[in-house]
C-alpha cells in the first residue's frame, strides 16, 4: 500500500499542496521550518487522526483557517490495481469529518486504519528515555495499527476512565475517608465494569501484541547497533497476571508475555480488573484517582541485564528507539499489511554507521518518506525521487 497523491488545504503552513507521490523512495529535502515535515505529518493524521508532533488539532489549521482538508489517493499495492481516496476535514472544536472514496462515514475515527504508517522521528527517543505514557502510547498506536476497531476501545477506556476519575474526586472530597454511601457505591460498581470491560480488551492486545512484536525488537537491534546485546521488553501490569499465566500453563517471563486471543482470556482479565477495583477502593477513594488499569502500566525496556531506561548510553537508546518502530514495521508486514514508513529527520541524529543500517533494513518497504534538511545526511541506499521545500513551494529535485 502506498500513497500516489496528496492534497491539503488550510494545513498546517500550506495554503494548497497538490502532489503526485510513488512508490519506493520520496525524500523532502529543505532547511528547518520550511515544512517538510508538515507533508509527512498529515499522510500520518489521515492514517491515525493523531500526530506525533502535537496532541491538540488547533496547530493543524493554518493561522486565519476555519479548517484543513488532507486528501489522499492511496494504491492497495504494486500489484494490486484498486484505489482508494481518503479524505478529512479537521474542524478543530468541532466534529472532524471523514470520506472513504467520496462516501461520507459515519465517524471521522472510522477512516483509522485504511491506510497504515509507520513513523520514526526524533522524539522516539522518548520511548526509550521518557516517562511510562510514552511506552503505553507506543504500544497502543500499535495494536490500533493492527487491529483498527480498538481505537473505539481505547477511546472508549479514554472517557470512561475520566469519568469514573471525577467521581472519585468528588468523593474524596465530600467523605474525608469514610466508607461510601449505598448510592456511591452502587455507581461506582457500574464504572468498574465499564472501565474493566474496556481495559480487559486493551489489556489482552497489548500482551499479545508486545509478545508478537518482541522477536522483531530484537532482530532490529541487532541489526542496527555497531556493539550488539540483546533488546527485550517484559510488561508491567498493575495488578497480578499469575492467575492468567498459570491457567495458560506459562512459566518464565517470555512466556508469561504471551496472551491469547479470545473471551476467555479477555473475560480472565477483566474479571482481574474488576477484583484490583474493589481491593483498592478505600485507597482510590481517598486520593480521588484511578490506580488499576492499562493506564497505570508500564514495559521495561532493557539490554541484556540492564534497563535501557537509566543505564543506555544515546547511541543505545537511539538504536533501541530505530528497533521498536522497524519491529513494528515488520510485525505489520507479518500480519499482512504493507504500511508506509516514514522517517521524519531522523538521519541527523545517527551516526554513518546507524544511518546505513537503518537504509538497509527499510528499502524493501513498499513506500518509504524520508524527510531531511541536508540531502547527504541520506544514505545513497535510499535514493529514490526527491523534492525541495522552501516557502511553502514543493518542487521536484532535478
Amino acid at each position: 500500500m502506498y500513497v500516489d497523491h496528496l492534497q491539503l488545504t488550510d494545513f498546517r503552513s500550506y495554503e494548497s499542496v497538490d502532489l503526485s507521490l510513488e512508490s519506493g523512495v520520496t525524500t523532502f529535502v529543505g532547511a528547518n521550518g520550511q515544512g517538510k515535515t508538515n507533508l509527512v505529518e498529515a499522510i500520518e493524521y489521515l492514517s491515525t487522526m493523531s500526530s506525533h508532533r502535537v496532541a491538540a488539532e488547533v496547530p493543524l489549521v493554518r493561522s486565519g483557517a476555519d479548517r484543513a482538508v488532507v486528501r489522499a489517493r492511496v494504491q492497495a499495492g504494486l500489484d494490486d490495481p484498486r484505489q482508494l481516496t481518503l479524505e478529512l476535514e479537521i474542524n478543530p472544536g468541532k466534529a472532524n469529518r471523514a470520506k472513504l472514496n467520496r462516501s461520507p462515514l459515519r465517524q471521522a475515527r472510522e477512516i483509522i486504519g485504511v491506510l497504515r504508517t509507520v513513523v520514526f522521528s526524533p522524539v522516539d527517543i522518548a520511548i526509550v528515555k521518557g516517562d511510562p505514557s510514552e511506552r503505553r502510547r507506543f504500544i497502543d498506536d500499535l495494536i490500533v495499527a493492527r487491529w483498527p476497531r480498538l481505537a473505539g476501545v481505547r477511546a472508549n477506556y479514554e472517557r470512561v476512565l475520566r469519568q469514573r476519575n471525577t467521581l472519585l474526586k468528588s468523593l474524596s472530597g465530600r467523605l474525608r475517608g469514610g466508607p461510601p454511601p449505598a448510592d456511591a457505591e452502587a455507581t461506582l460498581d457500574v464504572w468498574d465494569t465499564h472501565l474493566a470491560q474496556a481495559g480487559g480488551e486493551l489489556l489482552e492486545a497489548r500482551l499479545t501484541t508486545l509478545a508478537d512484536l518482541a522477536p522483531h525488537v530484537s532482530k532490529a537491534y541487532a541489526d542496527i547497533a555497531p556493539t550488539n546485546n540483546d533488546a527485550a521488553a517484559e510488561y508491567k501490569c498493575s495488578v497480578d497476571l499469575t492467575a492468567v499465566r498459570q491457567a495458560q500453563g506459562a512459566s518464565g517471563e517470555a512466556e508469561a508475555l504471551q496472551a491469547s486471543e479470545g473471551p476467555s482470556e479477555r473475560a480472565a482479565l477483566t474479571d482481574i480488573l474488576v477484583k484490583a477495583m474493589a481491593e483498592r477502593r478505600a485507597d482510590e477513594i481517598q486520593r480521588g484517582a484511578s490506580l488499576v488499569g492499562p493506564h497505570r502500566d508500564d514495559i521495561t525496556l532493557s539490554l541484556g541485564m540492564l534497563p535501557a531506561k537509566g543505564y543506555a548510553s544515546h547511541g543505545e537508546s537511539w538504536s533501541f528507539a530505530l528497533a521498536l518502530r522497524l519491529g513494528s514495521f515488520h510485525l505489520l508486514r507479518a500480519d499482512g499489511v504493507e504500511p508506509v514508513l516514514v522517517l521524519d529527520d531522523v538521519f541527523a541524529e545517527l551516526d554513518s554507521i546507524r544511518r546505513e543500517r537503518l537504509a538497509s533494513g527499510v528499502r524493501a518497504a513498499e513506500q518509504v518518506l524520508v524527510t531531511a534538511a541536508v540531502g547527504a545526511d541520506v544514505p545513497e541506499l535510499l535514493a529514490g525521487r526527491r523534492f525541495r521545500v522552501a516557502d511553502g513551494d514543493v518542487t521536484p529535485d532535478v
